[in-house]
């Protein structure tokens, strides 16, 4: 998938199609590339884990409420630390289809002080773009709807916090 030097004077890892195959190969972002049924479980899984984690870290903040208080107040803390993974998720997509779906591409030869820019070919182009907005484009909505989700749980558990309190 690599476009020959000839074509492109970008350095490979700075390619963005190369970026987008590293990004959806990371360990990190791999996850928000998987189906539906199995993005859920996985978004599960680390809603337990960080749940597990928290509540040493819950329970030697707070002392003296019910159990159901500390349940609600964990279930916050953990929102709060999905919600960071989600935003870190969105930056890294949001960064691959913007160089993605750029008809310029900023890139750096050896170092900082010597950036070039290239301007893609209308196949790479092309081929670019119709990645960014078929295959980047759901990843980037999924991401999205979990952000606003929890958003709107956090709230719900702010309520219900002061509600019960």
């Amino acid at each position: 998938m690599c476009i020959s030097k000839k074509t492109c004077p970008v350095p490979f890892d700075q390619q963005p199609l190369n970026e987008y195959f590293s990004l959806k190969t990371s360990w990190f972002f791999s996850w928000s590339t998987l189906d539906n049924h199995e993005y859920i479980k996985q978004i599960f899984s680390i809603f337990c884990f960080f749940f597990i984690l928290f509540i040493p870290f819950v329970l030697s903040i707070v002392s003296n409420y019910s159990f159901f208080q500390i349940l609600i107040l964990d279930t916050f803390v953990v929102n709060i630390v999905l919600i960071l993974i989600f935003i870190r998720l969105y930056l890294g997509w949001s960064y691959i289809i913007k160089r993605l779906v750029s008809a310029i591409v900023f890139y750096e030869e050896s170092g900082w002080y010597d950036g070039q820019i290239w301007i893609k070919s209308t196949e790479s182009l092309t081929k670019d773009r119709l990645i960014g907005l078929y295959e980047v484009t759901p990843f980037i909505k999924r991401i999205q709807s979990s952000l606003m989700i929890l958003l709107l749980s956090v709230i719900l558990e702010n309520s219900l916090y002061f509600l019960i309190k």
